[in-house]
């Protein structure tokens, strides 16, 4: 138990902080529940309010380059109007529900290169404070797991993950930015597609699957990108053939670039450059919607519980030897860094 004391809002001799959370793992759409433990400093002090940030690291790209930052994409007072005594201590617990599209961090233990955090401010003194940051680990949905499980197990294999700050377009994302699976391509289509990128859309009534590819560019058209939308249930999940499905959307994919390259051929050969991004993915993007939509198919049986070529490369996106707590250190720092002034860090 690692306790954080509160220099800015009161001074040398402060409360401090410290968050834990009951699981190790949440779930998007989950509970994530916990207490704040709270330390007395040397005078009593009014803890006005308690406020839990869920953060998040991401990109953004635009004309001059690309940019990182932070971003509160969720925001809860848990608590607050007390008074903590001189040296005592106090718990806090709290209950929050996950946003649906809170992005995934690992998958089967293993962490994709995503880190989250909770931060724990308060508001002291007439003062706000930020006091903890813990890393929050995010277990995918059963039908994310199983989308990505049969992915590895008809050869698409992990690159990496970020967030990316911007909306999808023609979709129904509720937060800031969107998580960016990237996965390489089997044998048979590597002659097709560099990657393609995945990202989830998940809701209480079941998820968007878009599906954006970074196609190879010929003689006469240059690479471009094309984004596919498909929607699923979380209902019948183990029921559901997922290597016959997500199959049959990577092989629309393809064939959507078959005819895409045979028109982008004929107008090359009359001087004309290859297709741009369907509704753009450049500066803060907006991803253009694809033009097919898959429908739900429920039959056969699960098709089990390992990914193939996603796990075996699910370290990638985390610097070489780099345990949780230090990533989370470290991006810590970085959050720490871009927030407005509210009283000094420890």
């Amino acid at each position: 138990m690692v306790f954080k004391k509160l220099l800015g809002a009161v001074g040398v001799g402060g409360p401090s902080v410290d968050t834990v959370l009951d699981s190790t793992t949440a779930v998007p759409g989950g509970p994530l529940t916990g207490r704040v433990l709270l330390r007395g400093g040397r005078a009593d002090v009014e803890i006005e309010q308690i406020t839990l940030d869920l953060v998040a690291h991401v990109e953004a790209e635009g004309e001059d380059g690309e940019a990182e930052g932070t971003v509160v994409f969720d925001r809860a007072v848990v608590g607050g109007g007390f008074r903590l005594a001189e040296e005592s201590e106090y718990a806090v617990p709290f209950s929050l529900t996950l946003p649906w599209e809170t992005p995934v961090t690992e998958l089967h233990g293993q962490p994709l290169g995503v880190v989250l955090g909770v931060r724990t401010e308060l508001a002291v003194a007439g003062a706000r404070d930020k006091g903890d940051l813990d890393q929050l680990r995010v277990a995918p949905l059963p039908v994310q797991e199983a989308i990505l499980e049969a992915l590895g197990q008809l050869g698409w294999g992990f690159k990496s993950a970020d967030l990316e700050l911007g909306h999808i377009h023609g979709t129904g994302q509720q937060l800031p930015f969107y998580q960016e699976l990237e996965l390489t391509p089997p044998a048979q289509y590597a002659h097709t597609v560099n990657e393609v990128e995945v990202t989830f859309l998940a809701t209480p009534g079941g998820m968007e699957v878009v599906i954006e590819a970074d196609k190879r560019g010929g003689l006469f058209s240059g690479g471009h990108d094309t984004v596919h939308r498909f929607t699923v249930s979380h209902h019948d999940v183990a029921a559901t053939a997922w290597n016959t499905e997500v199959e049959g959307w990577m092989r629309q994919i393809v064939d959507a670039h078959a005819a895409h390259a045979a028109r982008a051929g004929s107008y090359g050969a009359h001087g004309h450059g290859g297709y741009g991004h369907q509704g753009g993915h450049g500066g803060y993007p907006d991803k253009g919607h694809g033009e097919y939509h898959s429908d739900e198919r429920r039959s056969g049986p699960s098709t089990g519980a390992v990914v193939a070529g996603v796990a075996a490369g699910v370290a990638v996106g985390i610097v070489g030897g780099m345990v949780a707590a230090e990533v989370v250190d470290e991006i810590g720092d970085a959050f720490e860094g871009d927030e407005d002034e509210g009283g000094a860090d420890e």
